[in-house]
């Protein structure tokens, strides 16, 4: 049997390759693309414009109300609290894109993180393999979600719920009550505590850039001599001067001796932070360029039309809670390495409230069929500098729990007069 690509998916999945997409119409100009921009503003695809928004309000706030907020050695931490927070995140993401929810995937994180450490201290394997087996580990706990969830009917509610609690009772039967497993591989710990060489650091930003710039052009180059729907010359120079902006403006700070000790000097780029960088760039080419992400679009768009268009939805369910379980794995194995160790309370607490509220935050759909990876991480470093910024302030714990919870709601309530406003206009 062949599989028919359903034709609204991949419509939706070009328009929204970016946020400065043009609309159906062809622009030519800057301002037209800026203006189709507007249009689908208005029309509610607002994509990760709040979140964004809301981040450079937080940087402003906070940089006025402390001086020690924009320092290098603050944004390094930053970068750092970040991580686990934008991985977790960003395997929920495709499951948030089915409509459905993941409640296990931090404590799903914390067993997966034990098992690796476990297979370093008591095993004695490599970490590299230590690793491997952690996150098949994960794999293996969303095959069971997702094949509860797909094949019997049970709502992943109930399901990720049961899972939350069992899994903790199997972290506390590996680890022991009142104890842990220290993660002091030089390679695990130091995703978090180490940085590479600036030199290193400069050669990866520029191939970035460059990278990115060389497939900006080609594909521009490819649709105007195909004669297909393009963006303006001007918009592709746009995008790529902003990427180049962001990527060498954040390279030079952490490139900055930022140690307090003239004796210990402490500069480049987190590793933390490339780790990240590929897991957005893998998954955004997953979901925006693959027939895999096309399905996973139109399965959480529709899964009655999907299912008539020939995908096997079963699959699809059950794959995006792999997934989520694996990059929970990764997510609890960068915590392990921040904290230095995991503890039977590992993953459990607001671990797995902040990377949903991350992913919302940053733009992701709760009704299914809205998301991208991008959101998740746009949506952790919001949630890091809220927890960041008001730390650097002294705040009280309660304020932190305040201003976190009402900035998801706002997310929420956007997210919900959005898909209102596409409804309206025929866009969703």
């Amino acid at each position: 049997m062949t599989t028919t690509e359903p034709a609204d998916a991949t419509a939706s999945t070009s328009l929204a390759d970016t946020d400065f997409a043009v609309d159906a119409r062809q622009v030519s100009t800057l301002r037209e693309a800026f203006t189709a921009y507007l249009n689908r503003i208005r029309g509610g695809d607002m994509g990760a414009l709040p979140a964004t928004m809301g981040l450079v309000v937080l940087f402003v706030v906070f940089s006025m109300a402390s001086s020690s907020f924009l320092t290098a050695l603050n944004m390094a931490n930053l970068i750092t609290q970040a991580g686990a927070i934008c991985v977790l995140a960003m395997g929920l993401v495709p499951v948030l894109l089915m409509g459905d929810i993941d409640l296990s995937a931090g404590v799903a994180g914390a067993v997966a993180a034990t098992f690796a450490a476990l297979a370093i201290v008591s095993q004695g394997l490599p970490w590299f393999l230590a690793v491997i087996a952690g996150v098949l580990c994960g794999m293996v706990i969303g095959l069971a979600i997702g094949l509860l969830v797909a094949k019997l009917g049970i709502p992943s509610f109930v399901v990720t719920l049961a899972f939350f609690l069992a899994l903790q009772g199997v972290t506390l039967r590996m680890i022991g009550q009142g104890g842990s497993v220290r993660v002091d591989h030089p390679v695990l710990r130091g995703i978090t505590i180490n940085t590479m060489p600036v030199i290193i650091g400069w050669v990866l930003a520029l191939g970035i850039v460059g990278l990115y710039a060389a497939l900006a052009l080609l594909r521009h180059r490819t649709q105007v001599s195909r004669g297909l729907q393009h963006e303006p010359f001007s918009v592709v120079l746009f995008k790529i001067g902003g990427m180049a902006a962001i990527v060498i403006g954040v390279t030079a700070v952490l490139s900055v001796n930022r140690s307090r000790n003239p004796n210990f000097p402490i500069e480049g780029i987190p590793y933390v932070l490339p780790l990240v960088a590929v897991l957005l760039i893998f998954w955004t080419f997953i979901l925006t360029k693959t027939r895999y992400g096309r399905h996973v679009y139109a399965v959480g768009g529709s899964r009655e039309a999907a299912r008539r268009a020939g995908i096997n939805v079963d699959r699809i369910r059950v794959s995006v809670f792999m997934i989520c379980s694996s990059m929970a794995a990764i997510s609890g194995i960068i915590a392990a390495s921040y904290a230095g160790k995991v503890s039977p309370s590992s993953g459990a607490g607001n671990t797995l409230l902040y990377a949903v509220g991350a992913a919302v935050i940053g733009g992701t759909s709760l009704f299914g069929g809205k998301g991208k990876a991008r959101d998740a991480v746009i949506g952790g470093v919001v949630i890091a500098t809220i927890a960041n910024g008001l730390g650097l302030l002294n705040q009280a714990s309660y304020i932190n729990f305040l201003v976190t919870g009402g900035v998801l709601l706002l997310a929420a309530s956007v997210d919900a007069v959005s898909r209102r406003r596409r409804s309206a206009t025929g866009l969703g």
